[in-house]
């Protein structure tokens, strides 16, 4: 947001100084963000020798660029890395194209208890996972899908309460004249979610598969509790392992594989950022 824009614009006209403060304090603050990505990075470009040193050195005194070529061979980091993009992938399409349907369904669609069951929807956001593991487990062990890829992604395509609630406050910005218009011209239902909603809702759907993208990268519980295979693990599972392997953590290479992980979120956010903030700012000032 621009100082124009912004509800401190009056301030900053009156006082310049107060808007080179605010930066300064804005700054400071985000490298107690930063901090931990910084020492990672650093970390990850040290001799294992001088990872755990007191005090501690910021700038290493010999840069190993080749802990990141042997990390990736000290485990299975690509097949971890494979099996995570397939995981993330799958799901985001499923979340986001299954969460859209049922959105529709309950903006455009009119049928009896639509909005107790929407609030039955939004119930479920309260509902914690570790009080669904044991049942879950169960229905994915009776179809045989322990310890494969399946009960991490499957589950996506039926949607997700907080994405329906997401994208069904967009689409009721959606003039109602224009799917009106097209029910007169003989389009179905589900031609005019594909051809009228969809395409108008670039910008929400992108924030709904970021955030089952996000999530499903970062998940531990789920591929900790499912997979049983080390060719099925992700990454958040995998790098455990260098906490184990060879007698000791080797800090240098698990520091390496960590910053591995984490640079494509960043990037990606970084990317996406414009639509990932036009998407969320296109919630506002919607009746529920």
């Amino acid at each position: 947001m621009s100082a124009v824009g912004s509800p401190f614009a009056s301030t900053f006209r009156r006082y310049p100084a107060a808007k080179f403060g605010v930066h300064a304090v804005l700054i400071c603050v985000s490298l107690v963000f930063v901090f931990p990505m910084l020492w990672m990075l650093s970390t990850s470009l040290k001799p294992i020798q001088q990872t755990m040193v007191f005090p501690p050195r910021w700038v290493p005194e010999t840069f190993q660029f080749r802990n990141y070529v042997e990390t990736t061979s000290y485990i299975p980091f690509w097949t971890y890395t494979w099996n995570t993009l397939t995981i993330c992938v799958l799901s985001a399409i499923g979340t986001t194209f299954s969460s859209a349907l049922v959105a529709y369904s309950f903006t455009r669609l009119e049928w009896p208890g639509r909005n107790a069951l929407f609030g039955l929807t939004l119930a479920t956001m309260m509902v914690p996972f570790p009080v669904l593991m044991v049942p879950l487990y169960s229905v994915f062990k009776a179809l045989g899908w322990i310890g494969s890829l399946k009960p991490l992604f499957l589950p996506a395509f039926f949607g997700g309460a907080f994405n329906i609630f997401l994208l069904r406050q967009f689409f009721l910005r959606i003039p109602k004249s224009l799917p009106e218009a097209m029910t007169l011209d003989g389009a179905s239902e589900f031609t005019i979610f594909l051809r009228a909603y969809l395409p108008l809702s670039r910008a929400p759907l992108a924030v709904a598969a970021f955030f089952q993208f996000i999530y499903s990268w970062n998940d531990f519980l789920g591929p900790l509790l499912y997979l049983t295979d080390q060719q099925t693990f992700t990454l958040s599972l995998g790098l455990q392992f260098y906490q184990s392997q060879h007698g000791g953590t080797q800090w240098h290479y698990l520091m390496a594989a960590s910053f591995l992980t984490t640079l494509p979120i960043v990037l990606l956010f970084f990317f996406m950022q414009r639509t990932f903030l036009s998407g969320l700012s296109s919630m506002k000032n919607v009746d529920a």
